[in-house]
């Protein structure tokens, strides 16, 4: 399991937890049941739940530390990409792969204060900005369509297992991402290297975040984003708005489904 216990306080979903009956094949899981904490509990956008698989050893055991990130879609040369160059020549170089000005290209970066200079570099290269309170794994999955979210390229820094749902996600669209990541203390340190992290200054690639011949992705809508509707609430229900996608056969379904509550005797209470 690739997941947020640790950082949630929750009592499960931790990074390296193993769950299942023990027979059968053996996966890799890397989820979030909840991607937007607060933008959820504000009634802001693109909150997902998230769940993605692929085979045993296939995603990074990335400990719930930040990771330096840059997403970008499908059709564009990954070798633009890059961590360490000025953003301002990394969207010269995405402007001629997209046969455009920079000023015609939008960038996504989380609102932080961390952020400031990233967002003051983004604004003199004369490109757009959208800055978003959360949701980094929305926000790299709008990067592979351009043309109905508006984003060309994500950037910043976020949680790491975040970026490898985000990197399972572009295994199955097509698209790129280049991840790094960020310690800010001796324990953190300490907790990548127990996981096996021995160059901490790696810049790991899409398929180093997440390989695997036969990767899968699937995410429900929680509150209304760029990629899918959230739950709207009717009497005695609800509906849901959900994704699921395979690298295997590059399928993308897309699944409306409609609840009926008083079916579903599980549900005590929402």
């Amino acid at each position: 399991v690739i997941g947020e216990g640790e950082r949630d306080e929750a009592p499960m979903l931790y990074i390296g937890e193993e769950v299942g009956s023990g027979s059968g094949p053996k996966v890799d899981i890397a989820l979030d049941p909840l991607e937007g904490t607060d933008i959820t509990a504000s009634g802001g956008p693109n909150a997902l739940a998230v769940i993605a698989m692929t085979d045993e050893g296939g995603f990074l055991n990335a400990p719930d530390v930040y990771m330096e990130k840059i997403a970008v879609g499908p059709g564009v040369d990954p070798k633009i990409l890059s961590l360490d160059d000025p953003i301002g020549d990394v969207l010269k170089r995405l402007s001629k792969e997209k046969d455009s000005d920079v000023n015609d290209l939008t960038v996504c970066i989380l609102d932080r204060p961390r952020h400031e200079k990233l967002i003051k570099d983004v604004r003199a290269s004369g490109a757009r900005i959208i800055l978003i309170g959360d949701g980094d794994v929305s926000a790299v999955i709008a990067t592979t369509d351009a043309e109905s979210t508006g984003i060309d390229l994500y950037v910043g820094s976020g949680g790491a297992p975040e970026g490898v749902l985000a990197a399972a996600a572009l295994q199955c669209t097509g698209g790129a991402i280049l991840g790094r990541l960020v310690f800010r203390n001796d324990d953190e340190i300490g907790r990548a290297e127990r996981w096996g992290i021995k160059d901490l200054n790696k810049i790991y690639t899409t398929d180093d975040l997440a390989k695997g011949e036969n990767v899968m992705f699937a995410a429900t809508g929680v509150t209304d984003g760029a990629m899918l509707r959230g739950v709207r609430r009717s009497a005695g229900g609800a509906k849901t708005s959900s994704i699921v996608m395979r690298s295997k056969s590059g399928t993308i379904r897309r699944v409306e489904a409609t609840h009926n509550f008083r079916r579903k005797t599980w549900i005590k209470s929402i």
